[in-house]
């Protein structure tokens, strides 16, 4: 019984450490060397690593987590245009003070 109350304990704990959020991206744009459709995907947050699926298509770019003073009101995605593509730069977690920040 203890082991299985161990079990239980480790499981919900890990699972309290994956970070999943809806990201919308209203244009097509660049993760890393991906390039993604416009549309709705997953992110999960694993590590120093940003996940982003769509149930077809997975991308993943390495991430740093940073915190901000003030929570967003909504999920807003950052991107930088130098070369006429949208490159993500920066996505901001809606509701929490959350930014995920791309190299």
């Amino acid at each position: 019984m203890k082991t299985l109350l161990c079990a239980f304990a480790l499981l919900t704990a890990s699972m309290a450490f994956a970070k999943s959020y809806s990201v919308t991206l209203y244009q097509n744009s660049i993760l890393g060397a991906t390039e993604l459709k416009a549309g709705t995907y997953k992110l999960d947050l694993k590590d120093d690593k940003a996940i982003f699926t769509d149930g077809k298509k997975t991308a993943e770019a390495q991430a740093k987590v940073e915190s901000a003073p003030d929570k967003f009101g909504s999920t807003t995605v950052r991107f930088q245009n130098g070369d006429g593509k949208y490159r993500i730069q920066e996505i901001r977690i809606g509701g929490t003070n959350m930014k995920v920040v791309f190299n």
